[in-house]
């Protein structure tokens, strides 16, 4: 029996969700070296905006959605490229907005195309660790709007931290540290807008661990020819 042979496009097509996975998983590494140096600096934008793309890929089913996906990538790329400060004005308060909208967005449609097949194989599997990833990320925007409305919402102990004002890469960690339920040290949800959404994060997180991820674990079936 001859197999038909896949072509490069179909290929990739097929990992969209581990591509994606790859850019996220690397986004979250070496965030904490992108001021070190400029080569350091562009190698994360990039990434960053890469990651930004693939996800529009990623939710490419059906002609609506990757339009309206490409609108809402447009300021996500722009919070990407500059990182802008949450607390200089109303414009970046918008686009800290659009871009947590684009978030949620890719997040319902992967959640509707993963959890929906049947058996699931490696690449739903992938599929699912993208929202998980995509879900910690959303969240940081969450927080970085709460503290832009609420100044003083979060404290950072000056004894493990060199800042005084909270930036994206500390609300990324305290919102991942929250979600796996590992603790944030350093950083403390003062306000009560702040615990009220870290509460439901790591309630969510759990929920999610628990519950999806066993259930398309339970349901694996390995691709392999017979």
């Amino acid at each position: 029996m001859v197999h038909p042979v896949q072509s490069d496009d179909e290929a990739v097509a097929g990992h969209r969700f581990l591509l994606l996975f790859a850019f996220l998983l690397a986004t979250l590494i070496l965030y904490p070296y992108t001021e070190a140096n400029r080569f350091g600096y562009f190698t994360f934008r990039v990434l960053g905006s890469a990651a930004i793309l693939l996800s529009v890929y990623a939710a490419n089913f059906r002609r609506s959605l990757l339009i309206f996906a490409l609108v809402l990538a447009v300021p996500a790329i722009f919070q990407r490229i500059l990182l802008p400060n949450v607390y200089a004005s109303w414009l970046s308060i918008l686009n800290l907005v659009l871009s947590l909208v684009f978030d949620v967005f890719v997040v319902i449609v992967l959640f509707r195309h993963v959890f929906s097949k049947v058996e699931a194989n490696s690449e739903t599997i992938f599929g699912a660790l993208c929202i998980y990833l995509l879900v910690g990320f959303s969240f940081a925007s969450v927080y970085g709007m709460v503290a832009a409305f609420r100044p003083g919402a979060f404290y950072l102990d000056p004894l493990t931290n060199l800042h005084r004002v909270p930036d994206r890469f500390d609300f990324v960690f305290y919102s991942f540290g929250t979600m796996t339920t590992l603790g944030t040290p350093g950083i403390t949800a003062v306000s009560a807008q702040a615990r009220s959404v870290s509460i439901f994060e790591a309630i969510l997180g759990i929920l999610y661990l628990a519950v999806m991820i066993a259930r398309l674990v339970g349901a694996y079936r390995p691709n392999f020819k017979r």
